[in-house]
C-alpha cells in the first residue's frame, strides 16, 4: 500500500521530468540568494540524517552532507537518488518508514508533504525514526503561493491546494509531534523574462493542448512587454523543531 497521494503517484511515479519543470522556473529568482543558498545553514545536518521524499535529490547538490539516506516512494526518482555521491538510497513510503525507532538524528522533508495522503501519520512516522533530541526540517509553500498563475486554471494549481499542509498549517501539526518549532520565510518571489519556463510549468501539471498554449503564451508575453519579466510571487518557509518527548 502507497500512503504518497494519487496526484504525487501520477505526477512524479514513472518520471522525474514534472519536477525538473517546476524547479526550473524557481531558478528565476528575485533573490540574490538562492533556496539552496538560504536552506544550507538552516538545515540541521548533525549526525545520521534521512531526506524523506527526496526527489532527484538536488538538496544535495548544493548542501555539504555527512552520513546521508534518502528515499522516495517513486522508482524514477530513486534511479536518480543514486547519482548523489556517498548516499544509500531505498525506495520506501514516508508514512511507513523501513527503519528502526531512533535510527536518525535529522529528517528533513523539503516540499513532500503536501503530497502524501495524512500528513499527521508521516509526521509521527518521521517522530519514530528521530533519536531524542533529534532535529527535524519541513520546507512547504504559503496558500497564496504562486497565485499569480491561478489565472491559467488548474493546470497551474500549486501544491498548496492538495491536502491542507502549508505554511499556515504547517507549524501546529508540527507542535502536536514535536517541540522548540521554528518558522522562518524564505525572502524572495520570481521574475521570469521569457514564456516558456512558465509554459513549461503549466505543461507539467497536465500537458497544455494547442488553443490554450497559444492563449497562455499571449497573456504571458503581453505581461513581459510591460513590465520586462513575468512576476510570479512566492511564499515559502522552513520550518524546524525538535524532539523531546
Amino acid at each position: 500500500m502507497s500512503f504518497a497521494s494519487a496526484h504525487a503517484r501520477s505526477q512524479y511515479g514513472t518520471t522525474t521530468a514534472n519536477l525538473t519543470a517546476r524547479m526550473a522556473l524557481h531558478s528565476y529568482g528575485t533573490n540574490p540568494e538562492s533556496w539552496w543558498e538560504w536552506l544550507t545553514p538552516r538545515l540541521p545536518r548533525d549526525g545520521r540524517v534521512l531526506e524523506v521524499g527526496a526527489g532527484t535529490g538536488e538538496v544535495w547538490q548544493h548542501v555539504p552532507h555527512a552520513e546521508l539516506t534518502l528515499i522516495d516512494f517513486s522508482a524514477a526518482m530513486c534511479t536518480r537518488l543514486r547519482q548523489v555521491p556517498g548516499a544509500r538510497v531505498l525506495r520506501a513510503d514516508a508514512s511507513a518508514l523501513p527503519f528502526a525507532a531512533g535510527a536518525f538524528d535529522t529528517v528533513i522533508a523539503n516540499h513532500m508533504l503536501y503530497h502524501v495522503d495524512d500528513p499527521g501519520l508521516a509526521l509521527r512516522e518521521f517522530a519514530r525514526v528521530l533519536a531524542p533530541g533529534g532535529r527535524i526540517a519541513v520546507a512547504v509553500n504559503g496558500h497564496d503561493h504562486m497565485a499569480d498563475l491561478d489565472e491559467f486554471g488548474s493546470r497551474a494549481r500549486s501544491p498548496r491546494r492538495l491536502n491542507g499542509f502549508s505554511a499556515e498549517t504547517a507549524p501546529a501539526a508540527l507542535a502536536e509531534v514535536f517541540d522548540d518549532v521554528t518558522v522562518e520565510r524564505y525572502p524572495g518571489d520570481l521574475s521570469v523574462p521569457a514564456k516558456e519556463p512558465v509554459l513549461a510549468y503549466l505543461d507539467s501539471w497536465t500537458p497544455l493542448t494547442g488553443p490554450e498554449r497559444a492563449a497562455a503564451a499571449t497573456k504571458i508575453q503581453q505581461r513581459i512587454d510591460a513590465d520586462g519579466a513575468f512576476p510570479i510571487r512566492k511564499h515559502t518557509v522552513l520550518v524546524t523543531a525538535r524532539l523531546t518527548r
